[in-house]
């Protein structure tokens, strides 16, 4: 997945079809490249139990194990497939359900030799070698509420330009997890917004001036994805927790709010090629003195090229027909892929609908950069 291959899930990366797994002579140069990728990736990130975890498939791939020899014959987009986090995931499974006792240590930050840690992750693979070897037949599934500091300051930044009143559209929104942001509560720099008693509290550290205080009413909210997560499912939810990075329970934390939340009214999603539903979304009746915004975060990489090039080109014909009564913005928080920095920008019409670059931000929603841009 280029940048960071921690996708969202199936709008996200590609589904890959079980493949032989007969023992290469050599295991593919570009599986051991995704693997020391991703574990530098994880311990940059403030992720090091990640890292070490991700680093023992290395020891994997010669193995005699169905995951590591699956493992080693990967294709050369095992990048681009998030390859080494999806194996993560469902290591992390094991603890989570208490089948596996002898990852305790390593997600603890007990145990941290690496040829400690590859014994322990080889002979929990081995004992469990046909349940996580369908952990490799699709991509990561997560979604991170963290993310939604970043959309809810553009959405403060937009009111005052355009009006406080919002119809919010969300591609790729795996479990609509930030389909509900209408229902957090954010502390943006000192700047609050949204309400006081919700579970899910999402208070990002801030550097730069805080986003304007402005109203940000929400008219309506929805979502899409190929294959939406069902939250109130205990296991769909379990999968979802079994991709989030143990050295980080703040995100777990989230991720439980997310789900009190969808048990008292889950999210409105649609089941639907992410082109496709952008088409139809812009072409739907708009109500007046209203912005309608699409907006999605850490998704556009993930999308077939034809698919960005239908939604970028759906997006500016829109546009070129909005009014100032019926407004469009396009909200992305996305990787640049020249800097691999997370970049929020916005776009908007009516007017010329250039590109307007609010910040940066983790790409899990730990902090946001605000510039301040007037």
């Amino acid at each position: 997945m280029a940048h960071a291959p921690y996708g969202k899930g199936p709008e996200r990366a590609t589904q890959v079809e079980p493949v032989a797994v007969n023992p290469p002579k050599v295991p593919n140069q570009k599986v051991i490249e995704a693997i020391l990728w991703q574990a530098d990736y994880t311990t940059r990130s403030q992720a090091p139990i990640t890292g070490r975890v991700v680093r023992a498939q290395l020891a994997l791939l010669e193995g005699p194990t169905l995951v590591g020899r699956r493992l080693a014959s990967w294709p050369d987009s095992a990048m681009e497939d998030a390859l080494p986090l999806r194996l993560t995931g469902g290591l992390h499974a094991l603890h989570l359900t208490g089948r596996d006792d002898r990852l305790a240590p390593i997600y603890a930050g007990e145990l941290t030799d690496q040829g400690a840690i590859d014994a322990v992750v080889g002979a929990v693979v081995a004992d469990h070698d046909a349940d996580l070897l369908r952990w490799l037949d699709g991509p990561p599934q997560t979604n991170e509420a963290g993310r939604s500091a970043s959309i809810m300051a553009a959405l403060l930044w937009l009111s005052v330009r355009q009006g406080p009143r919002f119809e919010l559209n969300e591609l790729g929104a795996s479990a609509g997890i930030n389909s509900m942001l209408d229902r957090f509560f954010f502390d943006l720099g000192g700047t609050c917004v949204g309400p006081v008693d919700s579970p899910m509290r999402v208070v990002p550290e801030w550097k730069g001036p805080p986003p304007p205080a402005a109203p940000v009413i929400i008219t309506a909210i929805r979502g899409c994805d190929r294959a939406p997560v069902d939250l109130t499912d205990p296991a769909q939810a379990l999968r979802l927790k079994a991709y989030v990075w143990p050295d980080t329970p703040e995100r777990m934390a989230r991720l439980d709010a997310a789900v009190a939340l969808a048990r008292g009214r889950p999210p409105r999603l649609d089941r639907a090629d992410a082109g496709d539903w952008t088409g139809a979304r812009l072409a739907a009746p708009q109500d007046a003195d209203t912005t309608r915004v699409v907006f999605h975060s850490i998704v556009w990489q993930y999308l077939p090229e034809a698919t960005r090039a239908a939604i970028t080109a759906g997006i500016e014909a829109a546009g070129a027909h909005a009014t100032p009564a019926r407004r469009l913005a396009w909200i992305r928080l996305e990787t640049n892929r020249t800097t691999f920095r997370h970049e929020l920008s916005v776009r908007t019409w009516p007017g010329g609908g250039e590109e307007v670059v609010l910040g940066t931000a983790h790409a899990h929603g730990a902090w946001v950069e605000w510039f301040g841009v007037q």
